[in-house]
């Protein structure tokens, strides 16, 4: 497991983004992420160069890349919705704003497995336990695919496996997990642990099985390994480097770098990691 860090391991990867939330890394290195105002950035050049590809005119939560990446889901919480962004032409379009008896109330975060589902949290209400997980085939067919209810479903995660979907319930708090059957269909579910007096927001695996819980407070990154024993990866008391860190993600060379978004900041920033993270689909077949 990786040893814990300091804010002097850290360093500001992208800088002068507006509160930025969600990020997905495209198969070509770039790094994308939102806005609080609806952008969608495309980030370069080693974080140097930021170029804004499309606005929603809303609140950008969850980002994710199809297994072939040819598109760009993307959680909108103020206009209740999930879009479908073309990397290529940066064309955006409605994709959902729900499924048969349900209209989305917060779409929090998007997740694709290698046969092209998606995943979406829902996260209900705040104060409420009324998440639910809904999910989209390959052609674009919705349903409810758990209807919880969760105490607000957050940042969700496929195990390396790909047989359970691990999924942050920021006021629990914990992480809880739900079985994947072989029809696709949801299966067990169980919770995986608890966060006592913090609020967990985004997870990423490496490739060793650990979790990594990005907590929008504290100011900090949590481990938690297979055998379920929790350690810090990093707590910045300062809340400057690290500062509301919600969704996370590995990458840059190697997979070995680990980067945060941070919603109280107007950066991402990259820290190192001795253990590879283990990569979404979407981010496979590097060009």
């Amino acid at each position: 497991m990786n040893a814990q860090l300091s804010i002097n391991d850290c360093e500001i990867f992208a800088d002068g983004l507006d509160h930025p939330e969600g990020l997905a890394f495209h198969p070509d290195g770039s790094l994308w992420a939102g806005g609080e105002a609806g952008q969608i950035y495309r980030i370069t050049d080693q974080g140097k160069t930021i170029t804004e590809l499309g606005n929603t005119g809303g609140f950008i939560l969850g980002l994710a890349f199809s297994p072939d990446a040819d598109w760009l889901a993307i959680c909108d919480l103020k206009n209740h919705c999930i879009w479908k962004m073309n990397p290529t032409t940066a064309q955006i379009q409605l994709f959902a704003k729900g499924v048969e008896g349900h209209s989305i109330s917060i779409p929090n975060y998007p997740v694709f497995d290698s046969y092209g589902n998606l995943y979406v949290s829902e996260s209900g209400a705040f104060r409420q336990t009324t998440g639910k997980i809904l999910k989209w085939n390959s052609a674009g067919q919705g349903e409810i695919w758990h209807s919880g209810p969760f105490n607000f479903s957050n940042g969700m995660a496929l195990s390396p496996d790909g047989n359970w979907l691990y999924v942050v319930c920021s006021f629990l708090p914990g992480i809880e997990r739900i079985k994947i059957e072989a029809d696709g269909s949801a299966g067990e579910r169980e919770l995986f642990c608890m966060m006592d007096e913090k609020v967990p927001d985004g997870i990423a695996f490496d490739t060793m099985g650990n979790l990594y819980i990005a907590c929008y407070a504290p100011n900090a990154i949590y481990v938690v390994s297979p055998e379920r024993k929790m350690s810090t990866l990093i707590n910045d008391w300062e809340a400057h480097t690290v500062s509301n860190p919600t969704n996370i993600a590995f990458g840059g060379e190697s997979m070995q770098d680990l980067y945060c978004t941070n919603l109280g900041r107007w950066h991402i920033t990259k820290m190192p990691s001795n253990i590879a993270g283990f990569p979404l689909v979407g981010q496979l077949n590097k060009t």
